[in-house]
């Protein structure tokens, strides 16, 4: 009888399960019918386009899925560039939307090169006659830029503008491991290669410290001329240089300080704010961003999408974005086989005669990288034009990538370069014996059970690491050389690891133009000899309908929690880096051997919301595992 009551539960909950599935997949098919009816979302005629820009602006957002949903563990907080820019763009044109408000209170940041993108988008938006407001109630470096590019900045009686300029402390592991007796072992090619430094020393080398402050330097002049152009009134540097003496002179009331130094235009409540919008849009249904009439960014996109798929002759672009990792990954990760499969799918639709590489990553694996850029020469020999753009960072395995194109495009703040190889093998054989455990074994060659992290690394076996980084250094500084038509000395030269902003990449002769993706779009339309309007399709994996269905369903709990106070809001930017340097850490640990990657540049760039979640989660591993 027990055998059979457990075959009875056992049937009744297959039932149950196929029955949940069941309603899965009626509640997934509703969705995808209600959503593919763009007439069911209404523009406010006379309202505003309200971009609530919560989380990160990234260029690819990264993938969630039923798994994530059911575990609370579901990235959000990330809004991409395309989604921005495409919805300033359509709203400049149409006729029903009024003005823009950018809603700056939950923002956590971008990377410089695509601010500067949606401070163009912003300006161009402005220049058709149609106002832009910006609330938030703290200001830091990315909000205070694109509020920039309003016509007016309010802030909140209890906020601040907190500019502080790129840079800041990175972790370094040596004492740690030296503490735990893991030895790190690492094979290097690239005097200012500092990704490895970390796990070698205490603090940044003098070489690798030089180059990261010219670098900040470069960022920071080019952050002051963007925001000082648009809002000429203002004197960051000043204010920056005198904010320890303007705060205390006032009381510490650093929202009147900001108004005082004309920074800001108005200092008012969220409700206060919420009735002036009323005044110059109009009233509304009660929204998350307030009563007056206006559409979110999503809704606005819904509303404004084709309701009949787009076809023709089009540019595909091709999203590079993320750490490059070996094999398939989620969007948001550049998984080489995923994204050389896609750029092979595009290369057999004949509407597409063209492709874009936009590229935002600090590199990764050495195979990966060099998977997708014969995936791309494989585009070029069936005659398709290649054309890169780089986004807040095109470095190392980034830049290996970008050397397939006919021609690059980067921004005045790109960070790039990096043109340098690593390897990194961690060896617990000191630590193992402080346990109490011993090895031994035989061989039968100097290489058997190599690379031994047990015993440690042989002798054999280390010359072959540093020979294989030297001999991939070499192929990098090659692959550069023939693609930018330079000598191998200059390469090598520029090379050795070091970055540089797009301005002086520029002058280097690593890239060819400045602009942003639509320059490049349309360098590669005209290439492909299109004219006029140049359709864009993306060329990456594709969302399933029950991906789209789980994520419409994501909480926005993350953004109404984050916190808004002004300082608050800069030691969440902090933790947000620290749980990014350590979900790094894990990744090097569980990564190739063999790495072209810029760490420091990848923490200079858009915000890692997903690597950072990473690191959470691995400090709660280890937590966990505490007795």
């Amino acid at each position: 009888m027990t055998i059979l009551r457990a075959f009875w539960r056992f049937l009744v909950g297959v039932k149950d399960f196929l029955v949940l599935m069941l309603l899965l997949l009626f509640f997934v098919g509703l969705w995808s019918a209600l959503n593919s009816r763009s007439g069911s979302v209404s523009v406010p005629d006379g309202g505003a386009l309200v971009l609530a820009l919560d989380g990160a602006i990234v260029d690819q957002g990264t993938e969630s899925g039923a798994f994530d949903f059911a575990t609370g563990n579901n990235v959000g907080g990330e809004k991409q560039m395309r989604d921005i820019l495409g919805a300033i763009d359509k709203a400049r044109e149409d006729g029903r939307i009024k003005g823009l408000v950018l809603d700056l209170d939950t923002f956590v940041g971008a990377g410089e090169a695509n601010l500067q993108a949606i401070g163009q988008a912003l300006a161009k938006f402005r220049k058709a006659g149609k106002p832009v407001h910006a609330f938030a109630t703290a200001y830091t470096d990315a909000g205070y830029y694109l509020a920039a590019h309003a016509d007016k900045i309010w802030i909140s009686p209890l906020g601040a503008v907190l500019v502080s300029g790129p840079g800041g402390a990175n972790l370094y592991f040596r004492d740690a491991l030296a503490k735990l007796d893991i030895d790190i072992n690492v094979f290097k090619v690239g005097t200012y290669k500092a990704a490895v430094e970390p796990f070698t020393r205490e603090d940044a080398s003098p070489e690798a410290e030089a180059a990261s402050q010219a670098l900040v330097d470069s960022l920071w002049a080019t952050w002051l001329a963007d925001v000082e152009r648009a809002r000429p009134a203002t004197d960051l540097a000043n204010f920056v240089a005198t904010l320890s003496t303007r705060v205390p002179a006032a009381g510490g009331d650093q929202a009147k300080v900001a108004l005082a130094a004309k920074l800001v235009d108005a200092i008012a409540s969220r409700s206060e704010f919420d009735a002036a919008m009323v005044k110059l849009f109009g009233e509304g249904k009660p929204n998350r961003f307030g009563s007056y009439a206006g559409i979110g960014l999503d809704r606005y996109l819904a509303a404004t999408r084709p309701v009949v798929p787009e076809s023709g002759a089009a540019v595909g672009v091709v999203y590079v974005t993320g750490d490059i990792v070996d094999g398939e990954a989620p969007r948001g990760t550049a998984g080489g086989t995923t994204i050389a499969r896609a750029i092979a799918e595009a290369t057999s639709n004949d509407d597409i005669k063209a492709l874009v590489v936009r590229v935002d990553s600090g590199g990764g694996s050495v195979l990966a990288s060099e998977e997708i850029r014969q995936a791309l020469l494989g585009a070029k020999a069936k005659g398709l034009p290649v054309v890169a753009s780089f986004g807040p960072v095109a470095a190392s395995g980034g830049y290996w990538v970008a050397t397939a194109a006919d021609e690059i495009f980067a921004q005045p703040s790109t960070i790039t370069g990096s043109i340098g190889v690593f390897a990194i093998i961690p060896t617990f054989n000191r630590s193992l014996a402080d346990l109490g455990i011993d090895s031994d074994g035989v061989k039968t060659t100097p290489y058997s059970g190599e690379p031994d992290v047990v015993r440690g690394l042989g002798p054999e076996t280390r010359v072959l690491l540093q020979a294989s980084v030297e001999d991939i250094y070499r192929r990098f500084t090659t692959i550069v050389g023939a693609a930018r038509k330079l000598p191998l000395a200059e390469v090598d030269r520029i090379g050795q690891g070091r970055v540089w902003a797009g301005t002086t990449a520029l002058k280097l002769k690593l890239v060819d133009k400045m602009g942003d993706l639509d320059a490049a779009v349309a360098a590669a339309g005209a290439k492909a000899g299109l004219k006029g309007d140049i359709r864009v399709v993306a060329v990456e994996k594709a969302a399933t309908p029950f991906e789209q269905f789980f994520a419409s369903f994501a909480p926005n709990d993350e953004a109404e929690e984050q916190a808004r106070d002004p300082y608050a809001k800069l030691i969440s930017a902090s933790r947000l880096h620290l749980l990014a340097a350590i979900g790094d850490v894990r990744a090097l640990a569980n990564g190739p051997v063999m790495q072209a990657a810029c760490l420091e540049c990848a923490g200079m760039g858009s915000p890692r919301i997903g690597r950072a979640r990473a690191g959470g989660e691995a400090l709660l591993a280890l937590g966990t595992r505490r007795p």
